[in-house]
């Protein structure tokens, strides 16, 4: 259903709607919009639309200028940023670590396969300067760093990729993917610790109470919370049972217990937000802003290549899973099709190596040489419980989703060969910002 012309309404940055300021008059209720809202951070006022942070280069620094540009927060993500910056900037990051560590490509003790520490802070330099260098419009560029990506030296790495982005200019971090009880303490001494805005992802109240209490000694709350919901894609804050809960319940959770607390920190929903007026429902009950992702990823800004993004418009219901093949430990949801699931490509810790815990294991590496030892003489093993991660991300072969994605072929148009016509950033950014009554906007 289209808007009517709503995609016309101007944007003044900085001027909050008097609508999200003014009680509404008496007699008959005039519906709201997300643009009826704003997103404050200090004096700064944006939209109230925050584009999740998807690795490796899903969330596109293409993707998060134009978020930015039209005023709202987009996320670039630093998963795997070593090789992200050598397929972006021709850097050899990649190339230089499996040369020094092929020795041992063949040992299934990785605990010797470290990060250059430099390296790893000039990739992501390079990832966020650049980034920020190109950055046009009223809004903002925030990084999403997962505690995660363990890379063999947990608490070292993760220091050095927020001191970096930090010292590029980025102008906030959310924390995912993790706990981080101990994350805000890594750059409390960094000059930028209290000028960039800094938050957190959680899908409970039980997490974010530790979180607090853990960083309560750095004097420093966080700025914005994002709640992720059981509907998200990728890997998820819950267990397999995670039908049984409820984004607007942890919610209202949330914002009870920041009340009781008397403590004023943003909250975000996430997770199966997927119009517009389902974020203006958040937005009226006392929300921040809403974080989204799905729809974005079949916009041209989105890193995914088109074939992948077809994957997702074809997509039906029962052809999403939620699956416990990440290394990781978290569940994780994907299409069932993924070429991912069930794949035995030796482990390329050597030149990856991101999710190798302090003593250089990884889950996919036990399952693989399990599978190895039980099928001696196959060219080819099969490993079903477990993918080898960082390749197949790395490839776009670990097609991660949100709940609702089988939805999207309902926010475009059917070209006449059978195959769905690509969005556009702006396009799906304005229909959350302007829709109404349960409406989509398809393009033109």
């Amino acid at each position: 259903m289209a808007h009517n012309g709503a995609f016309s309404r101007r944007y003044a940055p900085g001027v909050a709607s008097a609508a999200a300021e003014e009680e509404a008059p008496e007699g008959p209720t005039t519906m709201k919009c997300v643009d009826d809202f704003r997103l404050r951070f200090g004096r700064t006022e944006l939209v109230p639309i925050m584009i999740g942070g998807m690795g490796v280069d899903i969330s596109t620094a293409e993707l998060a200028l134009e978020a930015a540009r039209l005023g709202g927060v987009g996320h670039i993500s630093d998963a795997m940023v070593p090789t992200v910056s050598d397929r972006r900037f021709k850097t050899r990051f990649v190339k230089d670590k499996l040369k020094l560590y092929k020795y041992n490509v063949a040992n299934a003790d990785k605990s010797e396969v470290r990060f250059d520490l430099g390296h790893l802070a000039e990739a992501q330099k390079l990832h966020v300067g650049k980034t920020m260098e190109a950055k046009r419009g009223p809004g903002m560029v925030f990084i999403n760093c997962m505690e995660k990506l363990t890379m063999n030296a947990p608490k070292e790495t993760l220091r050095v990729r927020l001191a970096a982005a930090l010292d590029a200019g980025i102008d906030g971090i959310t924390l995912s993917a993790g706990l981080h009880l101990g994350s805000f303490g890594l750059i409390e001494d960094h000059p930028r610790f209290r000028d960039a805005q800094l938050g957190i992802i959680v899908s409970s109240l039980r997490a974010l109470q530790l979180f607090l209490r853990k960083s309560a000694r750095t004097n420093r709350l966080p700025d914005f919370v994002v709640v992720e919901g059981p509907l998200a894609g990728g890997h998820l804050g819950f267990g397999l049972d995670w039908a049984e809960y409820d984004l607007a319940t942890i919610v209202n959770e949330i914002h009870a217990y920041l009340r009781n607390e008397k403590l004023e920190i943003p909250v975000i929903p996430a997770g199966g937000i997927f119009t517009g007026s389902e974020a203006t429902a958040f937005l009226e009950a006392g929300s921040a802003a809403v974080q989204v992702a799905t729809r974005f990823t079949v916009a041209k800004e989105c890193g995914l290549p088109e074939p992948v993004q077809q994957e997702y418009f074809k997509a039906n219901e029962d052809d999403i899973e939620v699956n416990t093949i990440s290394p990781t430990g978290y569940p994780m949801r994907m299409l069932r099709n993924s070429p991912a699931i069930g794949d035995g490509i030796r482990p390329n810790c050597e030149a990856f190596g991101y999710l190798l815990d302090g003593s250089g294991n990884c889950a996919y590496i036990a399952a693989y040489n399990r599978e190895v030892a039980a099928h001696p003489g196959a060219k080819k093993v099969k490993v079903m419980d477990k993918t080898c991660l960082c390749t197949h991300m790395r490839n776009f072969e670990c097609w991660t989703c949100g709940h609702l994605t089988y939805k999207l072929k309902d926010t475009t148009r059917q070209r006449p060969d059978g195959s769905y016509e690509i969005l556009s950033a702006e396009h799906i950014f304005r229909d959350y910002q302007f829709s109404k009554d349960g409406s989509i906007a398809l393009p033109a």
